[in-house]
């Protein structure tokens, strides 16, 4: 009987060491597909198609989550350039650089994301957002893991604007510019960032999780699930885990950032509206005057 006690007293203080440790990394692929319109401009499809696969390959990326019961980190993997100078696409858009770190607590739902935009480093705080989750029996296996669905609409945010085509209204104004562009054989193809963006809009998100990590951790800001989000659908983006390290003999700190400009959300959002309104004006002018600050998808 002695023996019996003794061997549970020793595995519950195993579990509870286990608890208190417990600590992983998942990687996650981001992909995002955009419809590019180039209308009738004068083009050949196989350049139109080079530039389509360039730019869908600038859409992907590669994050790393690195958690425990309570917090996270959230980063991009860098790639390595390619030698050879074989070119690709170049294109600014507001932040959203490479060096950018999310941290989240979910014990104490907050949220530090230190963030260079416009040359200018920010470390935006506020509290997280719960999105309203709806849970579903619906099962599917990612690796090794059943994972659960789950859905929730997630409110439009300003600051995410969305690549597609022209809205129809401008369609008319768009024909009248490739006929312009198609007289004039002097003029160089360019495509305007600011022609390939729409306007927020509430989104449905899909997530799903997995109760083998029962944590309610997740990429990016998502969270507030019963189990570890291994892949979330939002609009055109997906993030799918493809690889988990659970209680890694090297773990990563998790250190909450602490440099940059500290501002709130709301203080920050408005700052980048006030820079892309800036910037959208600046291309106007430009395109008007044949000078002035123009942000262009370009061949290199």
């Amino acid at each position: 009987m002695k023996t019996i006690v003794t061997l549970f007293l020793t595995l519950s203080s195993s579990i509870v060491l286990y608890a208190q440790s417990f600590n992983g990394q998942a990687t996650y692929e981001s992909k995002t597909s955009v419809d590019f319109n180039f209308g009738g401009r004068d083009m050949p499809p196989a350049q139109k198609k080079m530039i389509e696969e360039r730019m869908k390959s600038a859409f992907e990326k590669t994050f790393v989550l690195n958690f425990d019961r309570t917090s996270s980190t959230y980063k991009e993997k860098q790639k390595l350039e390619q030698p050879g100078g074989q070119g690709g696409f170049r294109f600014s858009m507001m932040g959203g650089g490479g060096d950018d770190l999310y941290y989240k607590n979910i014990k104490e739902q907050r949220y530090s994301n230190s963030t260079e935009t416009f040359g200018k480093l920010f470390l935006v705080q506020d509290s997280l957002k719960k999105l309203d989750w709806k849970l579903s029996g619906e099962t599917k296996k990612i690796g090794n893991y059943t994972c659960y669905k789950a859905t929730a609409i997630r409110k439009a945010d300003p600051n995410r604007m969305r690549f597609g085509p022209p809205p129809r209204e401008e369609k008319k104004e768009e024909d009248q510019k490739d006929a312009a562009i198609a007289k004039d054989s002097t003029k160089t193809e360019s495509t305007s960032l600011f022609d390939l963006m729409e306007a927020p809009k509430d989104i449905e998100v899909t997530a799903w999780y997995t109760m083998d990590i029962p944590i309610g951790q997740g990429p990016a800001h998502y969270w507030g699930l019963p189990g570890l989000i291994l892949e979330i659908q939002d609009d055109r983006t997906t993030l799918l885990c493809s690889k988990i390290v659970l209680n890694p003999e090297e773990a990563e700190e998790i250190e909450e950032p602490s440099k940059g400009k500290k501002v709130a959300q709301a203080e920050f959002d408005e700052i980048i509206q006030k820079k892309m309104k800036e910037m959208q004006e600046r291309f106007r002018a430009g395109s008007r005057g044949g000078e002035g600050h123009r942000i262009m998808i370009r061949q290199d």
